[in-house]
């Protein structure tokens, strides 16, 4: 079927699904494949449980109107996506719909959910659900965009070159964020040189489309990556058009801006000096679409994090700072640095295995092995991953429910825990 047969279909079902365990009726059911699982099998049963229409790449041994069979789904949802994209806007015909994509080795996430507060509280604001963020999620999140959009947030991951370059060649974006280029996906992006070309493709796409990208201009990199872009919106401590500081790390994160928008200081709910760029970003966001300054101040201050993210637990007498949705290196370092500065001296460390990090990852392992033995701490306990392979005098554990026992044992009161790993590692099922 030719794109724009399937997009008439797509307007008249606007609601797509690729899980028949969340199918709705009406919606457009992609069969999607993988390694573990072909969702042609599921077609007849998406069907059966009310879908408009299938879409198939595998013969049925049946005839049914409602199957549309194509070459290749994925390509297919990925298609009708950028279809719709461009119909976006045509919508308006005087100007075209703001897509902002963020990529990032860190904080890309929460800087999309901190920038979706500010925005949404001015523009109605279509932004990635969760971390839908690669190559079936990317799509799904453009075909989730009404006609009624004014502003469009798009997250991409990426752990290859061409990864970001292919996202956008359809979803097109106008503006664009690199949060950081950091020591995550080595393995996929071949070290840390081969991380800034793949999330540079996203400068790329806006250098060669007249777009405009929003630049943590502390990092040099980044100056120099983004030369060239016709409009570079800067963001930093010193020397951008928006700056700030941490004024108090200790508990919630309080970031004092000084220049900018007269907001003067943000009391989040945030934990880490590691989300001041995040904070700045959204400011920076925030003026420059022109949202009011007392709705950025209190979007921002009102943004409760969630997902495992810089996340502020308080239990019985202790306190744990979860933020165990992802690990690399850098973040890593981050997140302990940050965690040593903190008050107490009552600290626990639980830290999960890093991943992706092919043959460095011996290597990474051992220096954050490193960097842990220049403080003292209550206890420290590792889990999984390259943590067993290097030498170290703590704790070490196979798994996040063998961690949960170890600290239910415990019996802790008035101490502070920093729970963090990657997310294959399910770090947050400590406190379970």
């Amino acid at each position: 079927m030719e794109i724009h047969l399937l997009y008439k279909l797509y307007q008249q079902h606007p609601s797509v699904q690729t899980d028949t365990r969340r199918l709705k009726k009406g919606d457009l059911f992609f069969a999607l494949k993988g390694e573990h699982f072909n969702g042609n099998q599921f077609a007849l049963q998406a069907l059966e449980q009310g879908a408009s229409f299938a879409v198939i790449d595998e013969p049925l041994d049946i005839a049914d109107s409602r199957l549309i069979k194509v070459d290749d789904v994925l390509t297919t949802l990925q298609h009708l996506a950028g279809y719709h994209r461009l119909q976006l806007d045509h919508l308006d015909k005087s100007r075209r719909l703001p897509v902002i994509a963020i990529t990032g080795s860190n904080g890309k996430t929460t800087s999309k959910e901190l920038m979706h507060a500010v925005l949404s509280t001015t523009y109605k604001t279509y932004t990635t659900e969760g971390n839908l963020n690669n190559h079936i999620g990317i799509p799904l999140t453009l075909l989730k965009i009404k006609p009624d959009a004014e502003i469009a947030i798009v997250e991409m991951g990426a752990n290859h070159q061409k990864e970001i370059e292919g996202y956008c060649s359809y979803t097109r974006p106008t503006h664009g964020i690199i949060t950081n280029c950091g020591k995550a996906h080595l393995e996929g992006f071949g070290g840390i040189e081969g991380v800034r070309k793949g999330k540079g493709e996203l400068y790329d796409h806006l250098r060669v489309n007249e777009g405009s990208a929003f630049v943590m201009w502390d990092y040099p990199y980044l100056r120099e990556m983004s030369a060239g872009i016709r409009e570079i919106i800067t963001y930093g401590t010193k020397e951008a058009s928006v700056t700030g500081y941490v004024e108090n790390g200790a508990g919630f994160l309080e970031v004092r801006i000084t220049k900018g928008p007269d907001l003067g200081l943000i009391k989040t709910n945030l934990v880490g000096e590691y989300n001041l760029p995040n904070i700045l970003l959204a400011v920076t966001i925030g003026r420059y679409f022109n949202v009011p300054e007392e709705k950025i101040k209190s979007a921002l201050e009102g943004y409760v994090p969630s997902n495992s993210r810089s996340q502020l637990i308080e239990k019985d007498s202790n306190k744990i700072i979860l933020d165990a949705y992802n690990a690399n290196p850098t973040s890593m370092k981050a997140a302990i640095e940050n965690f040593a500065k903190m008050e107490g001296t009552e600290k626990v460390l639980m830290l999960g295995g890093m991943m992706e990090l092919g043959q460095e990852s011996l290597a990474e392992h051992q220096a954050l092995i490193d960097l842990i033995n220049n403080y003292s701490w209550k206890n420290v306990v590792l889990v999984g991953g390259d943590f067993k392979n290097v030498s170290h005098r703590f704790i070490y554990l196979n798994s996040s429910l063998e961690a949960a026992q170890w600290l239910q044992d415990q019996k802790f009161k008035n101490t502070t825990i920093l729970v963090k790993g990657s997310r294959s590692t399910r770090m947050e099922k400590v406190l379970e």
